[in-house]
């Protein structure tokens, strides 16, 4: 035990030297106001795009799943956690994605590092765009297959690297998030669609910050160079139901016969309990909400857009907007200034963005003010960005 506690504490001392030590704070949310450290802020670090996790109707649908169903799912879904529910969130996620089949994991981590193992191996190649979400990278180890990361947004890269080493691999699968989590920007779907085509390739896109905010709320391969009637071929579609769904959860969207092998062989879902039926009625719930108003989809972005302008940055392409103040020492200083002046807004370190560019991650809301996001955009201006 000593020689393990020395360790973890020698570890932690130089997380500390680096300013990249992580601690939790205590955070009481309540929309997009919280309560930290005994101060009311107004948060511009929360994935609740739609503020779904706090609307009535998904409140209520959760209140009475648990009054009808029980807290726990009781099991594997193999076992006795399939609650009937499931086939209801999942026939909803597919028609809102414009697939056949749809198959719901435990979480968007677990989404990506069963169904990459489950579909390639050692034999086969993995390209991924460098800056995807950290599960994408982890299903990629996992899986045994040779990997190679492509720069980021360059399909030309991809292509290359697709060219190089494809030959003599049975199968090859590109990996990419469709929104990317800490830069807010597209990925170039339309061309890896292509390139995927054009080598038989399989196309992999994360859309846990896409859906419910862009492409009229069905995500970024329905509103990235498609259009909502004709959506981009992207036979692996991935994401969350904890962003703007506001619930908990990840999901495949895909071909039936793929979800039918993925019930049979991604191990993060045969061994994982299910989700509570309160998780499941709140997600269906939402996706109501979200098919029946894609107006209301569409209003992050507007937020973001608006931010953007304000500080005369490169304009939105989804509710996040980067602020990149560049050593990690900065971004702690800006997050405490807005912190100061009302305002949460987390510094996104090292190792979760490249060296060099650490920054303040905003995230917009359906229900920020316009006011507020003028307000909170010249804080930044003056005491962040200032000459």
């Amino acid at each position: 035990m000593r020689s393990l506690d020395e360790f973890a504490s020698q570890k932690l001392a130089a997380l500390e030297r680096a300013q990249l030590r992580r601690t939790p704070v205590t955070t009481a949310r309540g929309g997009i106001w919280v309560e930290r450290d005994g101060r009311r802020l107004l948060s511009f670090s929360c994935n609740d795009y739609l503020n779904l996790s706090q609307h009535p109707a998904v409140i209520a649908a959760a209140v009475e799943a648990t009054t009808r169903y029980g807290v726990g799912a009781g099991a594997s879904r193999l076992v006795t956690g399939n609650h009937p529910l499931y086939a209801e969130l999942e026939n909803r996620l597919a028609r809102l994605k414009g697939t056949q089949a749809a198959c719901v994991f435990g979480s968007g981590y677990l989404a990506n590092t069963g169904v990459i193992p489950a579909l390639v191996g050692p034999d086969d190649l993995i390209l991924v765009d460098e800056l995807s979400h950290a599960c994408i990278h982890a299903g990629a180890t996992l899986s045994g297959a040779a990997v190679q990361r492509y720069r980021h947004a360059d399909a030309a890269h991809a292509e290359e690297l697709l060219a190089a080493h494809h030959g003599g691999k049975k199968r090859a699968l590109i990996a990419t998030d469709g929104v990317f989590s800490m830069d807010g920007d597209l990925a170039p779907l339309a061309a890896l669609s292509k390139l995927a085509r054009r080598y038989d390739a399989w196309l992999l896109s994360d859309d846990a910050h896409g859906l419910g905010v862009v492409g009229g709320g069905r995500g970024s391969s329905h509103g990235n160079g498609g259009g909502v009637q004709k959506p981009l071929e992207v036979p692996l579609q991935i994401g969350t139901l904890s962003k703007a769904i506001g619930a908990y959860g990840g999901y495949l969207c895909a071909s039936r016969a793929v979800v039918d092998f993925m019930q049979t062989r991604a191990r993060t879902l045969i061994y994982s309990t299910g989700l509570p039926p309160a998780v499941i009625a709140a997600a269906i719930a939402a996706l109501d909400v979200i098919a029946g108003d894609p107006a209301y989809a569409a209003v992050p972005l507007r937020k973001a857009k608006l931010f953007a302008r304000a500080l005369n940055l490169p304009e939105a392409q989804s509710a996040i907007v980067p602020v990149i103040v560049g050593a990690t020492e900065a971004a702690l200083m800006a997050s405490e200034l807005l912190q100061e002046s009302g305002f949460l807004v987390v510094a996104i370190r090292p190792p979760t963005v490249p060296a060099g560019t650490a920054r303040l991650r905003f995230a917009f809301t359906a229900q920020h003010a316009d006011a507020d996001i003028e307000r909170v955009a010249d804080v930044v201006r003056r005491r962040v960005l200032r000459p």
